[in-house]
């Protein structure tokens, strides 16, 4: 267990130091009111998240430490959007497009929600 704490913490590590990096980098260039680091952190996120589990299912490394390292820790540390694709994406497959939709949109109204009342805790 501790060997994937590890792994999680490195890749966690470099998944979050590489966030900071594209948000500084896209609003050095890029200066408006949507907020398109975060929105090309999470696309990006997704894609990685796709591609390595597509790689490691294909070299049947789906239960190795490349998981832990790359997708639970640098994606996890990178987005947890990337996440949350994935397993929207899941539902989807497994023909669950109602789950699907209301994990989204619940997901969507209670971030929201919850955003709102830390900020009101805070006041």
């Amino acid at each position: 267990m501790l060997k994937t704490i590890i792994y999680i913490a490195i890749g966690g590590a470099i998944g979050s130091v590489l966030r900071y990096l594209t948000t500084v980098f896209i609003s050095k260039y890029w200066a408006n009111y949507f907020p398109l680091a975060t929105f090309i952190t999470n696309v990006l996120g997704c894609f990685l998240i796709g591609l390595i589990i597509g790689i490691l299912e294909k070299n049947n490394l789906a239960n190795s430490n490349l998981k832990w390292l790359l997708i639970t820790g640098f994606c996890g540390g990178f987005t947890t959007f990337s996440t949350f694709g994935y397993e929207n994406y899941s539902l989807f497959i497994n023909n669950n497009s109602l789950l699907a939709f209301s994990y989204i949109a619940l997901s969507i109204i209670f971030g929201l929600f919850a955003v709102w009342i830390g900020l009101f805790v805070s006041k």
